[in-house]
């Protein structure tokens, strides 16, 4: 996990057959410029970085049930509830499933915890778009590599 530059997934674990869930890994660090202000000699990871490792897994999903034809923007999180600190060090378990999806929106619920203990929850929806012109979709294939998204199975590209 590097927060510092949104890179909250470090591995995907599994992908349900039917493309309704997914599992993803993230390893708070020990060290990272994000702590230096939150808080200092109490260093917890912010709330809005445990919705966007969230909305990352979701991502994945999304990503994998349209083939990495479109891409997915977080647009709305919905009944956010943060239940405890996260620390550097910490595993996050992440996990989503969807609840709908058309008219080119997703709607997931998703949780993350640590050693099974729920640490934060929400829904988050999503809007589906054509990938933005430039690199971008090549440099999320990039990301799908280094944390083991099984590109194979789900992707056309």
């Amino acid at each position: 996990m590097r927060p510092e530059v949104f890179k909250m997934v470090d591995r995907v674990v599994a992908i349900d057959p039917g493309l309704e869930t997914i599992h993803c890994e993230g390893l708070v660090p020990h060290e990272s410029s994000i702590f230096e202000g939150h808080f200092p000699g109490h260093p917890i990871m912010p709330g809005v970085l445990l919705i966007e490792a969230m909305a990352q897994t979701t991502g994945w999903l999304v990503l994998a049930r349209n083939r990495f034809d479109k891409m997915p923007f977080l647009a709305t999180v919905k009944e956010a509830k943060l239940r405890t600190f996260v620390v550097p060090g910490q595993m996050l378990d992440l996990h989503s499933r969807i609840l709908h999806e058309g008219s080119g929106f997703v709607v997931a619920q998703t949780k993350a915890l640590i050693e099974g203990k729920p640490v934060c929850n929400a829904e988050l929806v999503f809007r589906v778009l054509p990938w933005p012109e430039g690199r971008m979709k090549d440099v999320v294939l990039k990301v799908a590599e280094r944390v083991e998204f099984p590109l194979a199975d789900f992707a056309d590209a």
